[in-house]
């Protein structure tokens, strides 16, 4: 059953500069900086201790749909509805390649462990793996056959999963064979994010099933009961970097956070529109979602909520869902 709360309506801090909505948002493992992208087609870099706009990146000419910084912090990806995705340096934002032109719309990228390989899929229901040496293509594609929502390295490198519309697919990178396939959502699946041991994968569904669930890696079968307290598409899910909470981003405006181990809600936070990313910040204290209402809004984790240790694992789950 849903436990029902009072949402919390005042954030801590909020970033504003975008003109148009924000699709993505992820955060830098030095814990200062971040980076989020928008329907304005523009990338913009902040300083999260001053809470100041540090750079504005300009390079592509369409909406940006899709994020991910490498575990190391020193490479930006993104990747627009045009089908062109951009390398960009990490800490100066300067681009590190001009950008690599695909067929169609970029839905979903994420870097490697080792940041050696960027894997992106897109409208045309393509996986695509880059050398992030050469930004070449590395092999053939993965072909889904399926609409794409989400692509997702495992925190070893060992697996990727695709979120399709019909089902959750998962592949062994280095020979493209698939592992495993299963229907997750009963619905499209939006989103997906491991957990830091990868142990569990998390799923979640839009407006025909917005819930979220959980797997076990070592079987795929489902772990529990789906997570229900969302009404509408949930675009994103993260994991918090100790693996015991999980945040999450819906069209019913809110922001929900949750309790892994028994999957009850512990805080909601309600935005004035639809929210279509978010993420834990690195030390695990803070929440950072954007979307519709053209700003990042920055949210406390409650004390009672945190775990009693300090994060030791490293937080990297940046993905949009873009629901067409």
């Amino acid at each position: 059953m849903p436990h029902w709360f009072d949402p919390s309506t005042s954030p801590v801090r909020v970033f504003e500069d975008h003109y148009q909505a924000v699709l993505a948002v992820a955060v830098f493992p030095d814990r200062q900086c971040m980076v989020t992208a928008s329907s304005d087609s523009w990338l913009r870099m902040w300083d999260l201790r001053a809470g100041t706009l540090m750079k504005m990146m300009a390079g592509h000419k369409s909406e940006v749909w899709a994020l991910a910084v490498s575990r190391d912090g020193q490479m930006i990806a993104s990747g627009d509805e045009k089908g062109e995705a951009i390398a960009w340096h990490g800490t100066t934002g300067e681009f590190l390649t001009q950008a690599i032109k695909g067929q169609s719309g970029i839905i979903s990228l994420d870097f490697s462990p080792s940041g050696t390989v960027l894997a992106t899929i897109s409208m045309d229901q393509k996986a695509k793996l880059w050398d992030t040496k050469t930004w070449q293509l590395q092999g053939s594609p993965i072909l889904c056959n399926d609409r794409v929502f989400c692509v997702r390295y495992s925190p070893s490198g060992g697996h990727l999963a695709i979120a399709t519309a019909s089902n959750i697919e998962i592949y062994n990178p280095g020979t493209r064979h698939r592992v495993a396939k299963f229907n997750g959502q009963c619905s499209y699946n939006c989103s997906l994010a491991w957990t830091p041991d990868g142990t569990g994968l998390l799923s979640s569904g839009n407006h025909e099933d917005p819930t979220i669930r959980e797997w076990d890696t070592s079987t795929w079968e489902q772990v529990g009961d789906a997570w229900l307290g969302h009404t509408d598409d949930v675009n994103f899910i993260a994991i918090h970097p100790t693996g015991t909470l999980v945040v999450s981003a819906s069209d019913d405006k809110q922001i929900r956070l949750w309790r892994l181990s028994d999957q009850r809600t512990v805080s909601i936070f309600q935005h004035s529109d639809r929210v279509c990313c978010v993420t834990f910040s690195m030390d695990g204290k803070h929440i950072l979602g954007g979307g519709d209402d053209e700003k990042i809004s920055e949210w406390a984790v409650d004390k009672d909520a945190l775990p009693k240790e300090t994060p030791k694992a490293k937080l990297f789950s940046h993905c949009y869902s873009v629901m067409f």
